[in-house]
């Protein structure tokens, strides 16, 4: 095989690339709702507070969302079916308004984030196995807010059975510290929003800040 041959190969191949994440499978691949709802003739948007029965994150604030399973067709049908199931809401209830940029988190998470509407008619029914309890901050107040930045670090450690007899002798063998990272925290009342669901909510706020000025969001 020469050059010429792998170049041409190559340039018929890589067009074609789709861009995809190649290690996707390393990651919990999650789809949220932003959900915007009209209270009081004002556009707000709708938080859930975990419930403290669940393993992962027991207590924390989220948008509706989870784990993009198998039977999903898109990252959106995951959103739409898990705000539906959690919130209890039919999907005529949900319009799709878009889709935010995906996010990869430090923490291992893949997630893809949509905007929908939930109609202002519709009666919430929690599913209280996974959701303690739901809660809506005025649009407004979010538009104003300047959110609290801390940093947290990354690190990785080898496992046990890692082949360290094939890495120079002086590659570290416990914990090494990788990368600070930004964590921001939005506070309302009693409520923290922190983390993953603060760096989605600052993207879709940063949207309506740059974006949609002068438009009616409902």
């Amino acid at each position: 095989m020469d050059t010429n041959t792998v170049r041409r190969a190559l340039a018929g191949a890589l067009p074609s690339q789709s861009g995809k994440i190649v290690n996707a499978e390393d990651y919990l691949q999650a789809a949220v709702t932003i959900p915007l709802i009209e209270i009081a003739g004002q556009p707000t948007i709708l938080f859930e507070v975990r419930s403290g029965k669940l393993n992962w994150q027991p207590g924390d604030i989220c948008f509706p969302g989870g784990r993009i399973e198998t039977r999903d067709s898109s990252p959106m049908e995951a959103a739409v079916r898990e705000t539906m199931e959690e919130l209890g809401v039919k999907k005529g209830d949900i319009a799709a308004l878009g889709a935010l940029d995906l996010l990869v988190s430090p923490i291992g998470v893949i997630l893809y984030p949509y905007v929908v509407h939930i109609s202002t008619d519709v009666s919430l029914v929690p599913n209280m196995d996974e959701v303690a309890e739901v809660f809506t901050v005025p649009l407004d107040f979010l538009l104003a807010a300047k959110p609290q930045t801390a940093l947290m670090e990354t690190a990785t450690k080898p496992m046990d059975g890692f082949p360290f007899e094939l890495l120079p002798p002086a590659y570290p063998r416990g914990y090494r510290g990788r990368a600070k990272y930004p964590v921001l925290f939005y506070q309302y009342n009693h409520y923290v929003i922190w983390g993953v669901t603060a760096r989605v909510l600052a993207a879709f706020i940063g949207i309506c800040q740059n974006r949609m000025s002068g438009y009616p969001l409902l």
